[in-house]
């Protein structure tokens, strides 16, 4: 192995790639939404709750996946996750009607449930604290290019075949990368083979990773901090599931573009999101570095949301649908400076908890994401406009902002009450 090569380097390699499998995965539904929706005769209003189902469900198995993750090893549990939620995707392309892909969708979202928060457990373990706002980025930004290249993979499927083997193609590539991490990954670097004592040597400064037998849930029930962070993380999610969900029907449905441009520009945002996760990852570490922890993710943090909530608010207040894209893509841009620097406050506050915390302020991100998602559709079609939401979106995301300038990222939860 070269000298510059190290163990972690495999493991990010390989989060990396689940980043990119999950929202690919994920994403399929967007794309694809409009043509079930012709297809199964499903309302506006009810396409909410097909998309709201999976993160009702996200959210409801997020802490006990997140905690199994922390008490059993992060190799097996992310196992069971990843083929859980190939299996529901594959599935999908077997519904029949509202009720079924409504129950399939549910399932799916118990099954993914855990994914990022047993990621972050990882990068606690496998990285130190200096690294862990850059690894977080990269593994959301891998994210993004996996939602940004979903439209050149499943639209073609569409046109050539159907919605139905759009998932069965996208789920199955699941399988593959549980068969590589069960093989290669071990829960602790000391029991990787072939780590070399160097490599030992640079984990040693950072604090213990060893697997944690029990969740503090009084101190957790009790810590101002954490409420702070979850519900940051509630109100953040109305801006990003806005992307996940709607987007594409947004695009098409509410500022005319075809499918096929569709295709081309709803990708767009999704790369420039992959940028501000790298963008947003390193400048929250080099800031946290140069003026603390505290102000060094708060400043990225705020920023982040403050200026998305006014590119929202633009969006919805321009006529011309190329416009709006510019807008909505510069808005994921600054929106994912957020993402790696609220999963790195995360470890810095969560510590050998990490999985359990970023679990909890991801369940409180789902419970947004659903209310977003479900409402999203209520609104629009009430309104007659899919421009109407943005602004409650735009003041949601500034909301967030504020509560951001109050978590303080150098006090440990339970010295931060």
């Amino acid at each position: 192995m070269p000298d510059s090569l190290r163990k972690r380097h495999i493991v990010l390699l390989l989060l990396i790639l689940l980043g990119m499998i999950t929202f690919l995965d994920r994403m399929c539904i967007a794309v694809a939404g409009p043509r079930i929706q012709a297809s199964l005769g499903i309302s506006t209003e009810r396409w909410g709750w097909v998309l709201g189902a999976f993160i009702l469900s996200y959210g409801i198995f997020e802490i006990p996946s997140g905690a199994w993750g922390d008490r059993w090893g992060h190799r097996g549990v992310l196992s069971r996750i990843v083929l859980w939620w190939s299996v529901f995707a594959c599935l999908t392309g077997a519904a029949t009607g509202f009720l079924s892909l409504l129950l399939v969708r549910f399932l799916f979202g118990a099954g993914e449930a855990g994914g990022y928060p047993n990621i972050a457990g990882v990068i606690s373990r496998w990285f130190p604290a200096a690294e862990r706002a850059r690894t977080q980025g990269f593994v959301w930004a891998a994210g993004r290019v996996g939602a940004g290249i979903t439209p050149w993979i499943v639209v073609p499927i569409l046109q050539a075949w159907d919605w139905r083997a759009a998932f069965w193609i996208v789920g199955a590539i699941g399988f593959v990368w549980v068969a590589i991490w069960w093989f290669w990954y071990r829960n602790t670097p000391q029991e990787q083979p072939g780590i070399t004592a160097t490599e030992l040597a640079e984990l040693s400064t950072r604090p213990s990773a060893q697997l944690s037998h029990s969740i503090p849930w009084p101190m957790f029930v009790r810590s101002k901090q954490l409420w702070l962070i979850s519900t940051m993380y509630a109100l953040y999610v109305w801006g990003s599931w806005f992307y996940f969900s709607w987007l594409h029907t947004y695009l098409m449905k509410g500022r005319g573009f075809s499918e096929t441009e569709m295709s081309a520009v709803s990708s767009v945002p999704f790369f420039m999101g992959a940028c501000g996760n790298l963008v947003g990852g390193i400048l929250s570490d080099y800031l946290a570095k140069r003026f603390g922890l505290r102000n060094g993710r708060r400043w990225v943090g705020c920023f982040s949301l403050a200026s998305s909530s006014c590119l929202f608010l633009a969006t919805a207040l321009t006529f011309d649908k190329w416009a709006a894209i510019i807008l909505l893509t510069a808005g994921l841009f600054v929106l994912d400076f957020l993402v790696p620097t609220a999963w790195a406050v995360c470890l810095d506050v969560g510590q050998n908890h990490a999985g359990a915390v970023t679990a909890v302020m991801s369940t409180a991100g789902q419970a947004g994401g659903f209310v977003c998602t479900v409402l999203f559709g209520y609104i629009a079609t009430s309104t007659g406009s899919y421009d109407a939401p943005l602004f409650v979106i735009s003041a949601m995301l500034m909301a967030s902002a504020l509560l951001f300038w109050f978590i303080d990222a150098s006090k440990p939860l339970d010295s931060a009450n």
